[in-house]
Formats: structure tokens, sequence, C-alpha cells
């Protein structure tokens, strides 16, 4: 077992009312055959029994932290306190509900040490509420720079990792009403940082039953924000991204499998 600095992992778990699958998310990453890693698990001021499972789950790993806040700020906010106590080399973010496959973190370390990368990401793949995978596989391309990015929607969270050497502090800017981990991973890129994708499918994220028509209209209206605050662009060239945007999203869509 190797516990060096150099491969140490911070895994970045937000968590609200995640009582029904923060266990399973939790042995997912407990299955990981890459060792050297901690969880920090933020618990936005749930109303179940999440933070009563994540501490039962302390009591048998050291490696597993949870940080219990008194207001409700959002999983941006959660992420950014526990980037504050991150002491890994490399990020990782995982949300509560989704989980890894057990050689996710040995393939994608492996991948950006080798290749001197900063910012990674993987494909991943489609499960139902309950669970069940579907035959849907989000394919990822090779490689993205900033103005590939701001056209397209190619980067899941639950597959971001980051060399926090090579990219240094940083944090989600706090607008619930924008995408703050796409206004990250833009961010990160802006610097001329490039993303690096490995076409293999290494997660697994969970599909909550929603209404289809209004998570598009909300996710637009997210989009547009990143751009519009975050990103600050005028409303022409938000307009022009937000067209490529929705067309690569609906290409993605399409071809999964």
């Amino acid at each position: 077992m190797n516990r060096s600095k150099e491969n140490f992992i911070s895994i970045i778990t937000p968590t609200y009312n995640a009582s029904k699958f923060i266990a399973d998310t939790i042995q997912s990453v407990k299955s990981q055959t890459h060792s050297n890693w901690e969880l920090i698990i933020v618990d936005d001021c749930s109303t179940d029994t999440t933070t009563e499972l994540v501490e039962k789950e302390m009591e048998s790993d050291n490696r597993i932290k949870l940080i219990k806040l008194m207001e409700n700020g959002g999983p941006a906010n959660a992420r950014n306190i526990a980037l504050v106590q991150a002491k890994g080399s490399y990020i990782a973010f995982l949300d509560s509900d989704d989980l890894w496959h057990p050689l996710k973190l040995e393939k994608q370390l492996a991948f950006m040490m080798a290749n001197d990368i900063a910012f990674s990401y993987t494909a991943y793949r489609i499960m139902k509420e309950n669970g069940e995978l579907t035959n849907a596989v989000f394919h990822v391309p090779k490689h993205m720079n900033y103005r590939n990015l701001m056209a397209n929607t190619a980067i899941g969270t639950l597959t971001v990792m980051l060399d926090s050497k090579k990219i240094g502090p940083f944090q989600m800017e706090l607008f619930r009403d924008c995408s703050e981990d796409y206004g990250l991973w833009l961010s990160i890129l802006s610097r001329g940082i490039v993303a690096y994708g490995m076409n293999e499918e290494l997660a697994f994220y969970r599909k909550c039953e929603r209404s289809l028509s209004s998570n598009k209209i909300h996710s637009a209206l997210k989009t547009w924000n990143t751009y519009r605050k975050i990103q600050r662009k005028s409303r022409f060239v938000s307009l022009w991204y937000l067209m490529n945007y929705s067309y690569h999203a609906v290409i993605k869509h399409s071809k999964t499998i």
C-alpha cells in the first residue's frame, strides 16, 4: 500500500438528504483499487439519516471525514468548504448518489501521471434511480480547451480529477442559478490549461426521475447564467455559445449506446 503524498487523492462529496444512496457511494470509494485517499463529505443540513450513516462508516475507516454545516448553502458552497480542508495532491469529485468503477482512481491517476496532465475526465454510464444500469454511455473527446468547453457539455463532474499542484488553489463561484461546476472547469481552462479525456467508462451517474422538459429548460438557464455571470460574456457571445452547447447536448444524448 503506497501512502506517498504524490498520489494522495482528496475526494469531495457534498450531500443533502442522501440516506437512500450515501452508503453505496461510500462503498464505491472504499472498493477502489487505489487506496491512498481521503473522502471529505460535507453535509448541507440534511434532515434525514444521512449523517448517521456516514458516521457509522467512519467508525471502521478513518479515511472518511464528515463536515456538518449549520446552514444550507448549496453543493458549490459545500464543495468549497471541502476544498479548503483537502490535503490531496489530486482532487476528485463524487456526488452523494453517484458511483465509481473500482479501477477509477487507479487508472485515472496513472493516466495523469504518465502524461503530465493537470485536468482529466472520463466516460460514464447512466444508471436509474434504483441503481439499475442503462445502455446510455456518455463517451468523451480526447481533449478540451476553453473554447471547446464553452460550446460543449462533455465533462461529467463525477469523472473529473485535478492535479492541485499544477492548477493551484481554486473555488467554485457561488451562484445557485449557474452551473457552478461547469463554471469552474471553464475558469481553469481559461488559463490555458487543456483537459484530457479517458474514453473509458469509469463512473456511474444516477439519474433520478424528474420532468425531462423542465430539466432541459432549467439546465439551459443555468448554462446561460454561467456564461453571463461567471464567464462575463456579452449577450451575443453567450447566445452563440448556448446554441452550440445545446446542439452538442442533443448529439451527446443521441449517441449514447
